[in-house]
């Protein structure tokens, strides 16, 4: 009997393994590839964008023999024709980092982003601090654990359902040296409730979904051969 015992603690320690390590991975697989729900803080600056004489995006250098397309896998070239049409300064910059990264796979990037920000929101709610530390940089995951720990200290909790992303779009992107940068808009339905230490709802509504619009923005850098995506803007839209 207890050899059964210990057969089925593997199986089952070996199981928790492998869905730690998916989740970890979720955003910025190489397969080829309204607010954040509770305000923790008003805004965090995005990066720059393309603008001026300032020239954010670095295409990668031309093969020789060839031309720039050349750099570029056709799934990703065919994917980014889609998110964006051509001649659009996003079409440019997504071909400048897929010609950066031939793993690169915008299709990939967009599910794995979805993904990343339910568990990011789930998380922010539950108070999961290692959860957001593998997710985030280092200056979002301090603002962060800064309005956890405020509400820790307050004696408050969340009562939280994510519901589901009604949209998710690519709105801009830029390649800088070797640093990637996507931004997506996220459109996404939940529910949540702040209770006060009595258990009393101060905040949100417990059985209403709510509407939110979140812009972030994820980077990684292309030459690295962490293949994850990390969380290193947000921006609240009203």
């Amino acid at each position: 009997m207890d050899g059964f015992i210990d057969i089925y603690t593997i199986i089952f320690l070996a199981l928790a393994i492998v869905v730690f390590l998916y989740l970890r991975s979720i955003l910025g697989r190489r397969t080829g590839n309204e607010r954040p729900p509770f305000d923790p803080y008003s805004r965090t600056e995005a990066p720059p964008t393309a603008s001026g004489d300032e020239n954010v995006i670095s295409l990668p250098p031309r093969r020789s023999g060839g031309d720039a397309a050349a750099d570029i896998a056709p799934a990703a070239e065919a994917q980014i024709k889609t998110l964006a049409p051509e001649g659009t300064s996003l079409n440019e910059a997504l071909r400048a980092i897929a010609g950066a990264d031939r793993s690169f796979d915008p299709d990939g990037f967009l599910n794995g982003a979805k993904g990343a920000y339910e568990m990011i929101v789930t998380a922010f709610a539950e108070g999961d601090r290692k959860t957001l530390k593998q997710l985030l940089s280092r200056e979002v995951y301090d603002g962060f654990v800064a309005a956890i720990s405020e509400r820790e200290g307050r004696q408050e909790t969340i009562e939280f359902r994510f519901v589901g992303i009604d949209k998710a779009e690519i709105t801009d992107a830029y390649l800088k040296a070797s640093s990637a940068h996507i931004t997506i808009r996220f459109a996404s339905k939940l529910i949540s409730a702040t209770h006060d230490s009595e258990g009393r709802v101060i905040d949100g509504d417990p059985v209403h979904v709510g509407d939110v619009t979140d812009i972030w923005t994820f980077a990684r850098e292309v030459n690295s051969r962490d293949p994850n995506w990390k969380l290193v803007a947000t921006e609240s839209v009203e």
